[in-house]
């Protein structure tokens, strides 16, 4: 049922070969983008035009909000198109455009959770002097390193994979254009383009994985020496929804890179990569807003409806 009609590009083959279950995901991905576009264009909203939201940790989630609208449009409108029929292609053009985007934006959501972490962790361990650390310069350097991190990593990285020489079939075992599928679709020497994936995923993987486990580590010491309940529950609340994301999102890029190589696995570490590409997104604007009063309080002043006038 796949369209071979387009040897100059590439074919997503996806889920094609579970035909009845591509309908259902359709459904559920075209739910999940549309919640994600009006989850995320909302906290950016809110983070702009409320002034009570003005502050370091709304100003790095509203950079998440914008990578997150970014990298889900990068590949979800094609995703939906090929889950919908038989045309499975993509040029080759359009192949490159989405590993760059995807190498980009990988490269900064990991880097700016890590930034989002440093700001809980002088929030919780140093905050008598927050304010004074994270100033708004500080905040638009660190945010501008991560983005510029992310370009880097993709102009190194996009060039090698690209040059690979593809096998005929040009069959891409993924629903994405991203690196580990097209090495495996290559029929040459691939141990440069392995190394360099090794080392990459080592330096923006695992090394701000160790940043935000060590700042979570020092959050820890310092809550353990509160006797306040009022202290611990406002710690927990300022950190939970950061670590629910970053839990979200290295549990699903784990599950994805650690998989084995058999045909069962590699099928499951398509569910998971759907997921990271489709499912986090969504869920990371309900995880910052359900249990984030700040957030709630904004929309009802951002809706007429003065939340804090009621409350007294």
């Amino acid at each position: 049922m796949v369209n071979h009609s387009s040897p100059a590009g590439f074919l997503l083959l996806g889920f094609s070969e579970h035909p009845e279950l591509e309908r259902i995901l359709f459904a559920v991905v075209f739910a999940s983008y549309l919640l994600t576009l009006a989850g995320n264009t909302l906290i950016i909203l809110l983070s702009a035009l409320d002034p009570r939201l003005h502050s370091p940790m709304y100003f790095f989630l509203s950079n998440l909000s914008f990578l997150d609208l970014c990298f889900t449009t990068s590949c979800v409108p094609q995703m939906l198109v090929h889950l919908w029929g038989p045309h499975k292609t993509i040029s080759f053009l359009g192949c490159a455009v989405q590993l760059f985007i995807f190498l980009l934006l990988g490269t900064t959501e990991c880097v700016l959770l890590t930034v989002m972490a440093f700001d809980r962790y002088v929030a919780v361990c140093q905050p008598l002097h927050y304010a004074t650390i994270v100033h708004p310069r500080l905040c638009r350097q660190l945010a501008a390193v991560a983005w510029v991190m992310g370009l880097v990593q993709s102009i190194v990285q996009t060039p090698p994979t690209l040059r690979l020489p593809f096998c005929p079939h040009r069959q891409i075992d993924d629903f994405v254009c991203q690196v580990p599928s097209l090495i495996r679709l290559s029929c040459g020497d691939t141990t440069f383009n392995g190394i360099q994936l090794a080392v990459s995923s080592v330096v923006f993987l695992v090394v701000p994985l160790a940043l935000i486990l060590i700042s979570y580590g020092a959050i820890a010491r310092a809550v353990l020496r509160i006797s306040s309940a009022a202290a611990w529950r406002k710690a927990l609340g300022t950190c939970s929804s950061h670590l629910a994301v970053v839990t979200l999102l290295y549990s699903s890029v784990i599950a994805v890179c650690l998989q084995p190589k058999s045909p069962y696995a590699q099928r499951r570490g398509k569910f998971f990569g759907l997921f990271y590409a489709v499912g986090t997104p969504s869920l990371n604007p309900l995880i910052y807003t359900l249990r984030n009063k700040e957030v709630k309080r904004a929309l009802g002043r951002l809706l007429g409806q003065d939340r804090d006038a009621r409350e007294s």
